[in-house]
This record gives C-alpha cells, structure tokens and sequence, in this order.
C-alpha cells in the first residue's frame, strides 16, 4: 500500500510473496543481510502475508532490478486480503482507498475480488465488503 499506493508515509515491514524459481530461504538471508547493512529490524521483508494470499494476481511491476521483479497483485486481490484481514484502522482505510479505485457496481466488483478471499473468512469479509460500499456508495 505505501509503495504501490502512497497510502501511508511508512509502513514497519514490506510484505511480500516470494514466487519460484526464487529460493525463500536465500530471499530471506540476502533480507537478513539488508537488515544488517542498513540497521534494520531482521523481519523487515515480512512473506508471513502468504498466509492471507488465495491464488495470484500478477499485476504491474512496482520495482525491477537485475536479478528482481516485483509485483503487486491485483487491486482486486489487495482489496480480498484488507477485508478477510480486517484488523484494524489501516486495513479499513485501506480497503477504503482500495474499493475507490475499482470501477463497477456492488454486484460486479464482489464478484471480482470473491475468488481471492481467505477461506473461512469469506463471511467477515462480505460484511466488511458491504459496510464500505455503504460508505462510500449509499445502499447496496
């Protein structure tokens, strides 16, 4: 959200997934080694956020240097992670943020961002998917 979004000036860690042919071991000590050089905390390259990712979206490159692309997933997909997360002020402001730029009525854009929801959360999140339409649209 911070660097894809500017949705906040800072963030504590990047999340990330790490996709083959990358190693995730040798991802995390090249984090580690980083952290080190920079004076960072060591989980600054946070990839526990696999945990809430449901297939993968790949959208557009948001960094690429030799030897590395990074992606974001799909607006739809970020959107799934905030609202199965729900946890807090930034993962509301967020979705927020997230639904605003998405294009299409209620209807439509659930069905969109259905598919990457958490399992066993899809209930919280249609709630939560609902309150924010209310928001910022009126009624469903």
């Amino acid at each position: 959200m911070v660097l894809a979004f500017g949705a906040r000036q800072s963030t504590r860690d990047l999340d990330v997934v790490i996709l083959p042919p990358s190693d995730p071991a040798r991802v995390r000590a090249w984090a580690a080694t980083v952290a080190g050089e920079r004076g960072w905390p060591e989980d600054w390259l946070n990839d526990a956020v696999k945990g809430f990712m449901v297939g993968i979206s790949k959208g557009p490159v948001i960094f690429s240097a030799p030897g590395i692309e990074v992606h974001r997933p799909s607006v739809e997909q970020l959107l799934a992670m905030k609202i199965s997360a729900w946890r807090d002020d930034v993962d509301i402001a967020d979705a927020k943020r997230l639904l605003k730029d998405l294009s299409g009525n209620h209807d439509d854009i659930w069905k969109r961002v259905e598919p990457y929801l958490q399992v066993g959360q899809e209930l919280k999140a249609k709630y939560a998917f609902d309150d924010l339409w209310e928001e910022l649209h009126g009624q469903t």
